[in-house]
């Protein structure tokens, strides 16, 4: 995966379905994470949830086995508050969410209010509820911005499916005839706000994922290398029905830790 003109030099990783499945490490996530931090190269855990902080993903990862700083965490709601802190500095936002979503506006400097916001940010919670999304229906009626952390229709839960930000977001649009402006992923957007925190070039950086139509579509989109593992959402036998192609594929993330120690 190397070349004499372009090393790799920053690692973009997903989190569920490459790093976890549940609450259970994949084999070879622990000691792969522990690899990046021996080579002290550029790395970031990416994901689209947005109900957590990096803290509370930090905690999670740790009870199972995985320790990742939290400064190495990027969620799907990290990358909203930077891109209406980029839009829209020292804004009014009516957000439907957890503290994953709330704590990042806040520290940008955001007002939460249900007067007259600039935007309704909708983000992924446990608790969706019919006053609060009737309230983001109506200010998005009467003018404000429609913003959604991530497009994913449904999240898993030991139980089976839950409903997640885009199930929730087709609700409000169908209402409103307005659609979302999604920022987490595939939008490429989140992986160009990654490069930025890292300070770090496309041209030096992998992505990896399980998802061909999130992961690896928004590295690619992005200009970045991509690894496909099939330790999560996308099999092998699926990856055929895709119009693109992952640069390489792996069984799982234990399979790259000798390119980390290169």
């Amino acid at each position: 995966m190397t070349s004499p003109t372009r090393p790799i030099e920053t690692w973009l990783t997903d989190m569920d379905g490459v790093l976890v499945h549940e609450e259970e490490a994949i084999p070879g996530a622990p000691e792969f994470i522990a690899a990046l931090e021996r080579s002290g190269k550029k790395y970031l855990v990416l994901t689209n949830n947005s109900i957590f902080t990096p803290r509370d993903l930090r905690a999670r990862l740790r009870s199972s086995g995985i320790d990742v700083p939290e400064h190495a965490i990027w969620t799907s709601a990290l990358a909203t508050a930077q891109f209406l802190d980029e839009q829209r500095p020292q804004g009014k936002a009516y957000v439907v969410g957890e503290a994953g979503l709330t704590t990042a506006l806040h520290e940008i400097g955001y007002v939460m209010t249900d007067r007259d916001p600039d935007y309704v940010v909708l983000g992924e919670t446990r608790t969706y509820s019919f006053e609060a999304i009737t309230r983001a229906i109506r200010l998005i009626d009467a003018g404000a911005r429609f913003i959604a952390t991530n497009p994913d229709v449904s999240g898993p839960s030991p139980q089976g499916k839950l409903p997640a930000t885009g199930a929730v977001a087709a609700l409000i649009s169908s209402a409103t005839g307005r659609e979302p402006y999604y920022v987490g992923k595939p939008n490429p957007l989140m992986m160009r706000s990654a490069l930025n925190r890292l300070e770090a070039h496309s041209e030096t950086t992998i992505m990896i994922g399980d998802r061909m139509d999130t992961d690896i579509k928004s590295g690619l989109e992005a200009g970045l290398r991509t690894v496909l593992v099939t330790s999560g959402s996308t099999s092998p036998e699926d990856v055929d029905a895709f119009p693109y192609r992952a640069t390489q594929t792996f069984g799982s993330v234990a399979d790259l830790i000798e390119f980390v120690e290169e």
